[in-house]
Parts: structure tokens; C-alpha cells; sequence
């Protein structure tokens, strides 16, 4: 594999729709394109903690049954939180502004790093993909030129996350109130939705760990 089948890699990391995209959509139509830029940079941050674990040797006690229950409630308690937050949120009256954001862009970047962050999925997904590439990698080429081309998946990341914040702050001036309100409702329960899985997933661990 090659700098560019890295990049290509970032992408299709980035392109299925999760808790990141739907945040970054929402917070982009509300408050501009730094905002959702701003969710996409906590995500990417997030996942760099996630690979610079796994480059560290430390996805073996990630693994642990133990650690994956403590993953699975953390990821439960903050999509929910954020779900409730968000349909909480489109019950307010917003003006849709290019001059007036009400919102600090550190609470779009501390919403997207948490949830990133605490989305076990994710931190699987990294430990399958990242860490089976990464031993790929290591057994063909050097440890520098392996840091290289991680780096390399994070351009790919970037470039979707641009791509979706540029897109959402064009499309925002079609937004009115009324649709804002659904958006944030959607995107409320599609966290909430997200959340209850890991809860459930949970409740498996936990049972399993019991037993």
C-alpha cells in the first residue's frame, strides 16, 4: 500500500453516517461551516488518541472484557446525554445567522472529541483496521515511515470532514426554523438511538462477565 491507498483509506473510514457526521450536519446548518469543521477536528483528535494507543501496544487491555463494559456504558452515557441535548435544543427558538452564534466553537470541538472518544465502536473499528495495518506495515517497512503513513488516514478523514462542512454551511441558507427543529430532533434520536445499542451492549458484557 502506498501515501494515496492510506488517504483512500481515511475516506471510507469517514464516509458511512454516524454520531460524528449527524453532529457535524446539525451543528453546520445551526451555526456555520467552523462549527461542524470544529465537531470533524474533535473526531479526528479523538481517533489520533485511539491510534497513538494502539501504536503504543495498549489496544491489548482495550480488549479486556472489563474495559469493553466500562466502553460500552461511557459511549451509552454521553450519546444519550447528547441526544437529549439536542432534541432538548430544538425546542428553542434559533435565528439562523451568519453574524450571531451562541455556541462556542470549543462546544462543537469538546461534543465531537466525546463523542468520538466514547463511541466503542469506534474504538473497535481502530483496533481492527488501524491496528491490523499498522502490523502490516511495521513488518514491511519502518517504524517512521509507519507513523507516515497513519498520518496519511488523517488526510482522508480531513478531506470528508471538509467536504461535509463546506456542504453544510452552502446548504444552511435554505434552512428555516421549522426544519431546524426536525434536524435537531433527527439527529437527538439518532445519538439516543446509537446510545441504547451500546446500553444493550452493556447489559451483554455485563452478563457475560457475571457468568
Amino acid at each position: 500500500m502506498n501515501v494515496l491507498s492510506y488517504i483512500v483509506l481515511g475516506l471510507s473510514l469517514s464516509i458511512p453516517v454516524g454520531p460524528i457526521n449527524i453532529e457535524m450536519i446539525k451543528r453546520g446548518i445551526k451555526n456555520g461551516f467552523w462549527h461542524s469543521w470544529a465537531v470533524g477536528l474533535g473526531g479526528m483528535s479523538a481517533d489520533i488518541v485511539l491510534m497513538l494507543l494502539i501504536y503504543f501496544g495498549v489496544s491489548t487491555y482495550l480488549t479486556t472484557p472489563m474495559a469493553q463494559l466500562i466502553m460500552w456504558i461511557f459511549g451509552f452515557l454521553i450519546l444519550v446525554y447528547l441526544g437529549y441535548e439536542s432534541i432538548r435544543d430544538a425546542f428553542k427558538e434559533v435565528t439562523i445567522s451568519d453574524e450571531v452564534e451562541k455556541e462556542t466553537k470549543s462546544k462543537s470541538f469538546i461534543s465531537g472529541f466525546l463523542i468520538a472518544i466514547s463511541n466503542p465502536l469506534n474504538i473497535i473499528f481502530w483496533i481492527g483496521i488501524y491496528g491490523s495495518v499498522l502490523t502490516t506495515t511495521l513488518n514491511t517497512i519502518g517504524t517512521g515511515q509507519a507513523l507516515l503513513y497513519s498520518s496519511a488516514i488523517f488526510v482522508g478523514i480531513a478531506a470528508w470532514d471538509l467536504t461535509v462542512a463546506t456542504s453544510v454551511n452552502f446548504g444552511r441558507k435554505f434552512a428555516n426554523q421549522r426544519f431546524l427543529k426536525w434536524l435537531s430532533v433527527i439527529a437527538g434520536l439518532v445519538l439516543i438511538g446509537f446510545g441504547v445499542s451500546f446500553g444493550y451492549r452493556a447489559i451483554k458484557s455485563l452478563l457475560l462477565i457475571m457468568n
